[in-house]
């Protein structure tokens, strides 16, 4: 290779690594919140959890290769043509088709890696990510039950415990109600349970100790039976399939989905599922060549754009991409096109237009390109900042980092924006859910989206904007003018603090309600039924003193309650005091406000028991004023510490530890909430002095440490709030911990750094 083909290729590679990093990384936070801080606070050992996090990393890779490739071409040539080099290669007479040769290459590279990826990584990773996460789960399956939540996914039987002793030490105050086919339905109290689970013998039982069974039959018998030690036989199939995890379309290699398109052929199926991902594992690959020709297209010319606008050409581009790609997908649903064409029609529809640019830019580097939003964000569009507080130098301080903090966010909310319509539009065109369900998905998902680009956008941000100063020698100017570093970083620091004021606001606000609809959202999208998450399917509800109430329907209009069960119990859980029960129960309360707690219970009885489980009294009724829960309390979704605000969290927790509960999730969960917010102005005060000392290297190389910086926080934080859980560290020092190591860190640079 010559020098020029050098020359690009080395300007391609290092943006092209910090798109891969921040674009997997983008892809695989949810992940590494659902999964790693899950494990860890179940004792799970972490070189297991580490290779849970190893298979996740094929399947971001086959999306981000190809829009890393495009980000990389971008920003690489938007700094040529920003410093005029393209000027001067032009001037020397070189042509776009001489361009193509270094351009070519990387595109040629980025094909054979994502169809490798594609091919043979992420079948493996797939299917060896179930079979470890399938692993984990059966052999913790007690580690699945949350405390005061019911617990539904063995069937027929509901499950609640009041408290989780230690990983893998069971639970305390157990409740659980027995409906399988063929045997008495029956109540259970149990001192203390656990699941024991063994994958040789393929068997799940549930082990009660100091256990006490209530059954009621037709006749109206009421048995109350106790025992040491009991063990209930559970559906191993809930656990443990017969075949072991099933293979998706994303396990299966080539050969397997050949084998299953033939078997489905032989039964009269016209298998379009999985003709269209065969072709899909080689189309998408190819899509590296179709985005190295629109990169070079779109990316020379010989205007002053800012090259971090390049992220909103590149995921512009980027989801047309995978827009076309599963409108082809729902076409061959409609069996109106072949899955072939599906496939290829997205490199087919951006090929042409990518043909058609790259003759146009031929033939003059000078041509512009009008893309409406892009000026608007670039450096010559955003008007400065007019506020009368602030100086010329704050202005054009705070211009700077604002325009690179919006430019980040916008580029991070598109890959959040891709991601999610990625794996969930393809229930759309199944027909398994509706386009309104999926805007309004993104809509109710948009809180937490922010909640996770905020801090990331701020680092970014304060670090290239003084990246930037230090590279213009502008910081040095200024130093020279009696200003020192920690007046420049101001306005940044003010930033970050408006920032983590919007963190918290989002907590206190919007954030809880809003992911509670979109997780019931995604949960429908995905096939799931309403039950867990619809106020109106609830059957099992706790009141405030710890009584259970079970009931078929709940009609907040007319405020009824259908096939009512009341349990109250004694100083411990496993003492039935009293059980009542009602065919309807109807709020008699007055005032908007349901303060009341009276309802006329119809055509049902009420039996009082002493602590050894004998009947003391039995009185059955027609009508009867009995008091429960005021009407709004059926009403209101149970509590969830992860859909709470802070001041939510800690009438909860506080209300907990009154009655004497292990808090230890619920003030780590507390304290993050806290916490968190303060990530802001640390990673400012981190990043200020740590790009003084990198400015010169330029602002992507502010990026890439920007993010190795957040993938560290990231990590840290789901690790202590694991150790936290899990009783090893004190709930505030597990919650801080990651600000106060950051914070140390931001000290010593602060200090030490020449101002």
């Amino acid at each position: 290779m010559r020098i020029i083909d050098r020359y690009v290729i080395r300007e391609v590679l290092w943006p092209f690594v910090i798109g891969l990093l921040v674009f997997t990384f983008m892809l695989i936070i949810p992940y590494l919140i659902e999964y790693a801080e899950s494990f860890i606070s179940k004792g799970v050992p972490v070189p297991v959890v580490l290779r849970v996090m190893a298979t996740l990393l094929p399947s971001a890779l086959a999306l981000t290769i190809p829009m890393s490739l495009l980000l990389g071409l971008l920003v690489a040539f938007g700094r040529l043509s920003a410093d005029r080099e393209f000027v001067a290669l032009q001037a020397c007479g070189v042509s776009l088709f001489r361009l193509m040769r270094p351009v070519g290459l990387l595109s040629v590279l980025a094909w054979i890696a994502t169809s490798y990826t594609l091919l043979v990584a992420v079948p493996d990773a797939n299917q060896r990510f179930r079979e470890i996460t399938f692993g984990i789960v059966a052999e913790r399956a007690e580690g699945e039950v949350r405390p005061r939540v019911f617990f539904e996914d063995f069937p027929d039987v509901v499950l609640y415990v009041r408290e989780l002793a230690r990983p893998g030490g069971g639970w305390s105050d157990v409740f659980m109600a027995d409906n399988r086919a063929g045997q008495t339905p029956a109540i259970y109290l149990a001192r203390h349970g656990r699941v024991v689970v063994d994958r040789e013998r393929r068997s799940v039982e549930m082990v009660l100790e100091d256990a006490v069974r209530h059954t009621a039959d037709e006749a109206g018998k009421y048995e109350v039976v106790h025992f040491d030690r009991l063990l209930l036989s559970l559906n191993p199939e809930t656990v443990f399939p017969r075949q072991g995890p099933p293979l998706g379309a994303r396990e299966m290699s080539i050969p397997q989905l050949r084998a299953r398109a033939a078997e489905l052929e032989a039964q009269g199926i016209y298998p379009h599922s999985e003709l269209f991902e065969i072709q899909k594992k080689f189309s998408i690959p190819f899509a590296c060549l179709i985005f190295g020709l629109i990169g070079l297209a779109l990316g020379v010319n010989n205007r002053r754009d800012g090259k971090l606008a390049s992220f909103v050409i590149g995921l512009a581009v980027i989801f047309v991409y995978y827009v076309v790609l599963w409108l082809g997908q729902s076409l061959v649903r409609g069996h109106i096109v072949p899955p072939w064409l599906a496939a290829w029609g997205p490199n087919i529809v951006l090929g042409g237009l990518g043909l058609f640019l790259f003759r146009w830019r031929d033939r003059g580097f000078d041509r512009p390109l009008r893309v409406p939003v892009v000026p608007t964000l670039g450096a010559a569009g955003v008007p400065p900042l007019r506020l009368p507080m602030l100086g010329i130098l704050d202005r054009y301080v705070a211009t700077t980092y604002a325009r690179i903090a919006a430019l980040s966010a916008l580029a991070m909310a598109g890959i959040f924006y891709i991601a999610a319509f990625l794996d969930l539009s393809d229930k759309v065109f199944r027909g398994q859910a509706t386009w309104g369900m999926l805007g309004a998905y993104f809509w109710y998902a948009t809180p937490q989206y922010v909640y996770y680009i905020l801090p990331l956008s701020v680092l970014l941000a304060a670090l290239v904007t003084v990246g930037l100063l230090t590279k213009n020698s502008e910081l040095v100017v200024m130093k020279a003018c009696g200003i020192s570093l920690y007046r420049v970083a101001l306005p940044m620091l003010g930033g970050a603090l408006v920032a983590g004021g919007v963190l918290f606001l989002l907590e206190e606000s919007v954030l809880g309600p809003s992911n509670r609809r979109a997780e019931a959202l995604r949960h429908l999208i995905r096939g799931g039924s309403p039950q867990t998450f619809d106020v109106l399917h609830r059957q099992w509800v706790t009141g405030s003193h710890g009584e259970i109430y079970h009931f078929d329907y709940y009609d907040p209009r007319t405020r009824q309650l259908s096939g009512l069960s009341v349990f109250e119990f004694g100083e411990r859980m496993q003492i039935l005091a009293r059980r009542t029960y009602a065919e309807r129960a109807a709020y008699a309360g007055f005032g908007p406000a349901d303060a009341s707690d009276r309802w006329t219970a119809h055509q049902g009885w009420t039996r009082e028991l002493n602590a050894q489980g004998e009947t003391r009294t039995f009185a059955p009724f027609a009508t009867s004023e009995i008091r429960l829960e005021p009407a709004a309390y059926f009403g209101t979704e149970p509590p969830d510490e992860r859909f709470m605000s802070y001041s939510q969290l800690r009438d909860y927790t506080a209300r907990l530890q009154a009655t004497g509960f292990d808090v230890s999730a619920q003030l780590v969960a507390l304290e993050r909430k806290l916490s968190f917010p303060f990530v802001t102005i640390v990673m400012t005060l981190l990043a200020v002095p740590f790009a003084v000392t990198t400015g010169r290297r330029g602002a992507m190389y502010g990026i890439g440490v920007g993010i190795v910086l957040a993938i560290t926080y990231w990590v840290a934080i789901s690790v202590f709030a694991a150790l936290g859980t899990g009783g090893l560290v004190a709930p505030m020092l597990a919650a801080w911990a990651p600000n106060l190591l950051f914070g140390a860190g931001a000290g010593y640079l602060l200090l030490t750094v020449r101002t």
